[in-house]
């Protein structure tokens, strides 16, 4: 990876965000796997839970904290002093305090003006660096927020000791212009760096994330596999791959590890993940097409543009109804069967018929036994 490009930091937030996914609850079990494979992944920052939510979640997140990770680990809290106190109790040495930006969550949730969600944010703030915290400023539903109010309520907080500011699309309602557009202008207004938060209500997490750090974002809030509300948040395997591959710019993560990072958080959260989704699904690296596999098997940059093996995993060649003669020799050799061009052509037609009164790949045994009476037995 190009040392010259930015490097972009990745904070993880399956812990909070992701948990806040319809019927998802981890155990303090679960917490303590997940920050250790996210660790291993390389992950720069874990947002583990919100400790106002009580005694159990406090517990869970102790538990992460005597693990000794070494990388940051911060609580997510709402703009009041009580929830810094659960944080306290909780033993995390980072927050990210959360407040409304937009003028209509600003009116609705907090009923006051941005000059005085600004002396909240000056207040609360400094009551958390005196206690020992670092502190992130959040800013929730920023993408409908004028910019300036915006500068308003972070110029509070940078004097106030935060040293970070989370730019979140709450509701998903940006596209990567606007995410551009949106960033460029918050970064004329703070100097603090910048995190943005996508979520996924419309397809256009990762896009928007990629698209901010574009515009001067250097950190990327992320869940593994996506996991999140409605429709999730930026995956962290995509931002991953993506930083290097089709964007510019370079994280830390280790993305021979995002398969089995993928599947421990499907099982915790009793998610399954698409055999077709990006970076980690299961046929991600599958090919049946018999004008792709030929080409494949001759250069497989034909058809692949991220190679398997970077992400610990290798291609696989189904037969069925869209395969070739080509496909079909492979895996006969696969299975120690040489099968000459004749015999492969006419053993085609008996696979797309199957594969259309069953509508599956046949499995290895299945084609073993059909390969082994092709040839009269002989392997």
């Amino acid at each position: 990876m190009n040392p010259d490009c930015p490097r972009i930091f990745i904070n993880d937030t399956t812990l909070r965000d992701g948990e806040q996914a319809p019927r998802v609850a981890f155990t303090a079990r679960d917490k303590v796997a997940i920050a250790r494979a996210l660790v291993a992944a390389g992950v720069d920052e874990i947002e583990v839970g919100t400790p106002a939510m009580g005694r159990d979640e406090i517990e869970a997140i102790r538990a992460v904290i005597a693990e000794r990770l070494p990388c940051r680990v911060m609580a997510w809290c709402r703009l009041n002093l009580s929830d810094v106190e659960a944080a306290l109790a909780a033993g995390v040495p980072h927050v990210n305090i959360s407040t409304p930006m937009s003028r209509l969550q600003i009116g609705v949730k907090l009923g006051v003006d941005v000059a005085t969600v600004a002396e909240r944010v000056r207040a609360v703030v400094s009551y958390a660096r005196e206690r020992g915290l670092t502190v992130a400023m959040g800013g929730e539903d920023s993408s409908r927020a004028d910019p300036r109010d915006i500068g308003v309520i972070l110029r509070a907080a940078a004097e106030a000791g935060a040293w970070r500011y989370r730019f979140a699309d709450t509701l998903g309602v940006l596209d990567p212009f606007s995410a551009y557009e949106a960033i460029s202008h918050v970064r004329k207004e703070t100097d603090l760096p910048i995190e943005f938060h996508g979520h996924d209500d419309v397809g256009l997490a990762t896009a928007n994330t990629l698209a901010a750090i574009r515009a001067g974002a250097t950190h990327a809030s992320v869940t593994v596999i996506g996991l999140g509300e409605r429709a999730g948040n930026a995956p962290l395997e995509e931002i991953a791959v993506a930083l290097g591959h089709v964007a510019r710019g370079r994280s830390n993560i280790r993305i021979d590890r995002l398969h089995a990072l993928s599947k421990l958080v499907a099982k915790a959260a009793r998610r399954r993940v698409g055999r077709a989704k990006a970076i980690v699904g299961a046929d991600v690296f599958t090919h049946e097409s018999g004008i792709h596999v030929a080409a494949l098997l001759k250069d497989a940059r034909t058809y692949q543009g991220i190679d398997p093996a970077r992400l610990g995993r290798r291609n696989t060649v189904v037969l069925a109804k869209h395969s070739g003669v080509a496909a079909l020799k492979r895996k006969g050799e696969e299975l120690g069967f040489d099968i000459d061009r004749d015999l492969a052509a006419a053993l085609l037609a008996e696979i797309r018929q199957r594969a259309n009164e069953k509508a599956a790949p046949m499995t290895k045994r299945e084609l073993r036994n059909f390969f082994r009476n092709a040839c009269g037995g002989a392997s």
